[in-house]
This record gives structure tokens, C-alpha cells and sequence, in this order.
């Protein structure tokens, strides 16, 4: 099984508020540990975004997965960034989606470092 690092950039999203957009999806027959997720205020003025994991995976003796929050609604100041992980780690599966919606389109750069696992 090899490990490899990766990074995923996305300079503004999402297209429209109020629609999360797809940010990355875990292809098949591979599990991924996020390292990082940072977001950023690109817009003049303050808003709020929210990251989701949607997950439809079924751990031995567990019932379905379903779709989570990583944040909900935070607080961005203009010009500022939001590190999601704050050095943490996510183990995300095959098949497994991470989303991110704003207040206002097109203003959230996005970061994701993760490591590939194969």
C-alpha cells in the first residue's frame, strides 16, 4: 500500500450560495487522511462558510454513514482564513465527498492537503 501526499486547490467556490459545492471525492478502492482544509475570505466584507463530509460508507456492525459537519456557518473576516482541521486528521473512505458552501458565491478559496493511501 503506498502513501502519497497530495494537495487539492480551488481559487473561489461555490458557484452558487446556498448550493455546497463538491470540493473532492474519494475514488474507489482508496481511503484518504486529510492533514489540512483551510479556507479563505477572498470578498471585501465578512461571511460565513460551511464544510460537509458526505459519507454513505458502512462500518462491520454500524449502521450507514451519513453527511456531516465539519463546520457549520463560521465566521470569516475579510481577507482572513479558517483552518477546518486546526491539526487534526479526517480519514476519509472510497467514495466519501467533502463540500463547501458560503453566503456568498464565488468568495471561499479553498486548500486540502491530504494523503493518498493505495
Amino acid at each position: 500500500m503506498a502513501n502519497t501526499f497530495k494537495v487539492l486547490t480551488r481559487d473561489v467556490c461555490p458557484a452558487s450560495s446556498g448550493t455546497p459545492e463538491t470540493i473532492f471525492t474519494v475514488q474507489g478502492s482508496t481511503s484518504i487522511v486529510i492533514i489540512g482544509l483551510i479556507l479563505c475570505n477572498v470578498h471585501s466584507s465578512s461571511i460565513t462558510a460551511s464544510v460537509t463530509l458526505v459519507s454513505t460508507t458502512t462500518q462491520t456492525g454500524q449502521t450507514q454513514n451519513t453527511t456531516a459537519n465539519l463546520t457549520k456557518d463560521m465566521s470569516i473576516p475579510a481577507g482572513s482564513s479558517f483552518e477546518v482541521m486546526a491539526g487534526n486528521k479526517l480519514v476519509a473512505n472510497a467514495g466519501d465527498i467533502i463540500k463547501v458552501d458560503a453566503s456568498v458565491a464565488d468568495k471561499v478559496s479553498v486548500i486540502l492537503s491530504y494523503m493518498l493511501q493505495d
